[in-house]
Order: C-alpha cells, then structure tokens, then sequence
C-alpha cells in the first residue's frame, strides 16, 4: 500500500513534535449540511476526521454519541447520506483522511464490496468496524487493503499479548488502542499514567505504525497523554453539539472552539 494520507497526516504531526489530533463526529449530526459545516469548520485543527455512522444499537458508544446517532437517524440519515456527506466534505478538504467508523450488520445490509468501492469512490482513506474483531475481519480487511484503504484495528488492555502481536502483524497503517474497557466518552478509571505504560507495551511490538488512543479523553486529560502518535476525541464533541442545541446556539462555532482548546494542550 502507498504511503496513505493517514501515514503522511502522522508524520506532520511527529514533525511538529506532538501526537496527531482525531475528532470523531456522528454523519448527519444534527443535519445533513451541518454536520459537513462543523467538519469544515474543526478540520482547521485537526489531522485526521472520523466519521461515524449513525446507529440505532450503538454498543461501544456511551449517551453523548448515541445521542447523537439518535438526532441523525431522527434526521433520516441513511448510508448514502453518509456516503454524501464524506464526498462533499472531501470536495472540500480532498488531502484530509476521513475514517468512517461504523458496525458490521450496516456493511453487511449495504454487502460488502459495495460499500468498499463506495468508500473508494467517495474518498474514504480508513475503515473502523468495532464489532468485527480479528482473526473474523481478515477477509474484509484483505479487500480494503486491495482498493488501498486502511482498515483499523482495535487493542483493548485486556488483549493477551499473543493476539496483540497477531493483531499488529496484520494491521496496516493505524492501530486503534483502547484505552479502558468502557463505553466511549466514560470518565477515565486508569491514571494516564498506567494509559500509557499499557500503550507503550503495544507500541514496542511494531513501532513502525501509528497508534492512537481513544476512550475518555477530554480537554482535561489530553495533555497527560500527548506523548502517544494520535488521540481520538468524540465524546466531547458529540456533547459540544447537543449542549448548543439545547441551548439554542450555533453548534458550528462551539465545537470549532472545543476543537481548537484541544489542539492547544498538545502543541
């Protein structure tokens, strides 16, 4: 595989000396045209967008990202939505890697092929299915890999050592690593600290690629953890959108700030 946009937007930001800044936001969250204006709008600040899909049993999610997968899927948000929203996004940021991160039965409906060669099509660099776990994801990882689009796996700290070396052999460019065993967005129940031991025990086994750490990372506990290649922040966004919903404010401008507060902590 090429050397991705994911690879080169970890190498700007190791040049810079700091780790790469991943925000994850709900397609269609809270519509279609600004969920695109809010991915305009943080993509200032960030390296590389996830975008998830909107689903109605969201299990590895906590209350902020089902709340937002609720408002989109109220909103009617189906896949091609997603699908259009990346493509317009793309037309506008075409060198910003977009992850969609999703759950298998979706891929499943749209079948398998289809929905890779939509994902080429619309410009999607990297694919995260959290309940399609190794060794059952290697098919459709070996297809991803054939159309040149990164499909991410994910460590948790109860992986035995063995599996993990299995895991990262078979990974491509980015290893997702979890850092507690918790919904998204749950309050961190381990020290930074042991986060980072934990991390760095993975990071040893390939240090060639790019790790990140997701789960319970907040603008409090962001600094803590910068020295790791990437950290993905969702959670936090997700309750910057419904927070200036309620509140009758322009969700835009809010998240664009919760986004540029985290880029300070770790620059």
């Amino acid at each position: 595989m090429k050397t991705s946009l994911i690879s080169l937007a970890f190498k700007k930001a190791n040049l810079e000396k700091r780790p790469a800044l991943l925000t994850y936001v709900v397609a269609g969250d809270n519509t279609k045209l600004k969920s695109i204006e809010i991915l305009k709008s943080i993509s200032k600040n960030v390296d590389i967008c996830e975008i998830g899909f909107p689903h109605n049993t969201p299990i590895a999610d906590g209350g902020q990202i089902q709340t937002s997968s609720f408002r989109a899927l109220k909103n009617g948000i189906k896949i091609n939505d997603v699908f259009n929203i990346v493509n317009k996004f793309k037309n506008i940021k075409k060198n910003m890697p977009v992850i969609l991160m999703g759950y298998y039965n979706i891929i499943l409906q749209f079948g398998e092929n289809n929905f890779i060669n939509k994902c080429k099509k619309t410009g999607v660099n990297g694919i995260i299915v959290v309940d399609l776990p190794y060794p059952e994801n290697k098919s459709f990882a070996k297809k991803c890999k054939k159309k040149s689009i990164n499909f991410i796996q994910l460590i948790s700290p109860t992986t035995s050592f063995e599996r993990m070396k299995k895991i990262i052999k078979d990974s491509h460019e980015m290893v997702y690593y979890i850092s507690m065993l918790s919904t998204t967005g749950g309050k961190l129940k381990v020290s930074p600290k042991i986060i980072l031991k934990n991390y760095n025990k993975v990071k040893k086994i390939n240090p060639k690629k790019n790790y990140v750490i997701g789960f319970g990372i907040t603008e409090k506990t962001i600094s803590d953890l910068k020295s790791a290649d990437g950290l993905v922040v969702g959670s936090e966004i997700c309750k910057g959108i419904t927070k200036s919903l309620n509140r009758g404010q322009n969700p835009v401008t809010n998240v664009s700030n919760i986004v540029k507060k985290l880029k300070d902590k770790i620059v």
